[in-house]
């Protein structure tokens, strides 16, 4: 493949960090004969090739943008949406257009779409996590002065 590819070729990898490193290491050598190479992927490695690429991140789209997918897609399924439907449709897809439009083609189908699609929440099992190390650290302070308040506390 590297002998037929001309140094005007762009070769496009999605999920490119589940390339191998042999596949890596190939592609490096690729990038020092001028091809092109575009990788995309939600986390960049920083390691072998990522380290000489550029990296552009692209941000999702606003709540705004997704609410006027999901009225395109549901005009043209001849959908009848109301404010309040399309804010609680908009919920299920998060900021994702192509959830957008499949929770509009859910929608048209008469499938309730009880749950959500998008993982967008915030992760709060660090602070829980904190939470009862602070309280196992007072048992043990507790324990070590000899107060059983603290103690019973922890």
């Amino acid at each position: 493949i590297a002998q037929n590819i001309s140094p005007g070729t762009i070769l496009i990898l999605p999920e490119a960090r589940r390339l191998t490193t042999g596949i890596r290491y190939w592609l490096e050598d690729l990038m020092g004969t001028e091809v092109r190479v575009c990788c995309f992927g939600v986390v960049n490695p920083n390691r072998d090739i990522f380290l000489s690429m550029a990296e552009i991140n692209i941000e999702p789209p606003c709540d705004r943008t997704i609410r006027e997918i999901l009225r395109e897609e549901a005009n043209k399924f001849g959908l009848n949406l109301t404010e309040n439907r399309l804010a609680q449709l908009q919920t299920m897809a998060g900021r994702n257009p192509a959830i957008a439009r499949k929770v509009i083609r859910r929608e048209r189908l008469g499938i309730n779409p009880d749950k959500v699609e998008h993982s967008e929440y915030l992760d709060i099992s660090p602070v829980v996590m904190a939470g009862l190390a602070s309280l196992a650290i007072v048992r043990f302070i507790g324990m070590g002065t000899g107060n059983r308040s603290l103690y019973i506390i922890g």
